[in-house]
């Protein structure tokens, strides 16, 4: 589920077709009728869906009803800010990336620059990517993988996100990976 430009559903969407990683995307679905991600997935062939509703419990009675039509293994969300609702936690596996070493910077309205200025303002000598299951609070599920990122002095917010959005591919990829060999 994407909000952004897609970099990322573009990175697991080229590491399938290089063969890195053996998965297949059933669906791509975005609150935002405008995300490129959707754009993006149309190009690979893959089915899109935009969320007509608004509330968290519209929005799972909606999500379930769409899903039943396709076999899922695991919700990857990449920039998806809403809370997600019980039926959903209750059928799938979910995993959310976030772009700090959590529990540090998590919480309602910590998403993207938000972060990474927070990060930089607290003169903290590490960030890095988190990736962990999704459970009813923000930021708050087991952790799956963690990589740390130094931050130099010379690092802005902006060159700080750059670092990170590449090592949060990279890392995402690997756990999608692990999902996949533990599936065969």
């Amino acid at each position: 589920m994407h909000h952004g430009n897609g970099t990322t559903l573009q990175s697991v969407i080229d590491a399938i077709k290089n063969k890195i990683l053996d998965a297949k995307i059933q669906l791509v679905v975005s609150d935002n009728k405008n995300a490129y991600a959707l754009t993006r997935a149309k190009k690979a062939n893959i089915d899109t869906y935009i969320i007509k509703n608004k509330t968290t419990i519209e929005i799972d009675q909606e999500l379930s009803q769409k899903l039943k039509d396709y076999s899922i293994d695991l919700i990857v969300l990449a920039g998806y800010l809403k809370l997600i609702g019980n039926n959903l936690l209750n059928s799938y596996t979910i995993i959310n990336t976030h772009p700090s070493l959590l529990p540090k910077f998590g919480g309602k309205g910590m998403y993207g620059m938000n972060v990474h200025k927070a990060v930089i303002e607290s003169k903290e000598e590490y960030s890095g990517v988190t990736l962990h299951y999704v459970n009813n609070e923000y930021d708050k599920g087991n952790i799956i993988k963690q990589t740390k990122v130094k931050i130099e002095p010379t690092d802005t917010k902006e060159t700080l996100a750059s670092k990170i959005q590449s090592i949060e591919k990279v890392q995402l990829i690997e756990v999608l990976q692990e999902f996949a060999k533990e599936k065969q």
